[in-house]
């Protein structure tokens, strides 16, 4: 079933989301559900705020990154095939030297900005089976988690940007929040005026 995304404005977009048990109830059906409406909406990770529920939950599928002849043929296999789901997950470290990159978000449309991140991270998380992972991840994998793990944190991408920059996004921000946005796929906007 396809779920409406949580659009920029909501509160659940800034909430500290909590850790869950293997006896969250339907957990597979809603990691089915998240599956589909992130392909719906054509994005390489969801997490679990963006389609209103506060728990550490979020996916990644980079296939679709892995076409793009703008990237490494490194960063191109990396991506090529990776799908995961991460339950409970926990950045243990973020190394190297940050860079910039053009990031967007399935819950704030139209806007895209370079957003600085740093190029590796260890990260350690339940996977759906709840069998505990560790690992490393460098390049555009890495900065594709670091987006999806900072919805389970209550950070959006335009948080990342200059003050400046914010000021410039302000009132296309109110706009996306009051639903004044052309879209094609299922959103929930939380400042939509009633009986409009």
């Amino acid at each position: 079933m396809i779920l409406p995304i949580i659009a920029y404005g909501d509160p659940v977009l800034r909430k500290m989301a909590k850790d869950i048990t293997p006896e969250y109830p339907k957990l597979d059906e809603l990691i089915t559900n998240m599956w589909e409406t992130m392909y719906n909406a054509h994005g390489v990770g969801l997490a679990a705020p963006q389609v209103g529920l506060p728990i550490r939950l979020f996916l990644v599928d980079t296939t679709p990154f892995s076409d793009d002849e703008d990237l490494s043929k490194e960063d191109q296999e990396a991506l090529k095939g990776f799908k995961r789901v991460f339950i409970n997950a926990k950045i243990e470290e973020e190394e190297g030297k940050e860079w910039d990159f053009n990031e967007g978000c399935l819950s704030i449309p139209d806007i895209r900005e370079d957003v600085k991140r740093k190029p590796e991270i260890t990260i350690s998380y339940l996977d759906e089976n709840f069998k505990p992972q560790r690992e490393t991840y460098g390049g555009l994998l890495a900065r594709v988690i670091q987006h999806e793990y900072d919805h389970i944190q209550g950070i959006l991408f335009t948080d990342k940007l200059s003050s400046l920059k914010k000021r410039l996004l302000k009132s296309r921000l109110e706009k996306i929040s009051k639903g004044k946005i052309a879209v094609d796929y299922k959103m929930r906007f939380p400042n939509i005026k009633k009986g409009r």
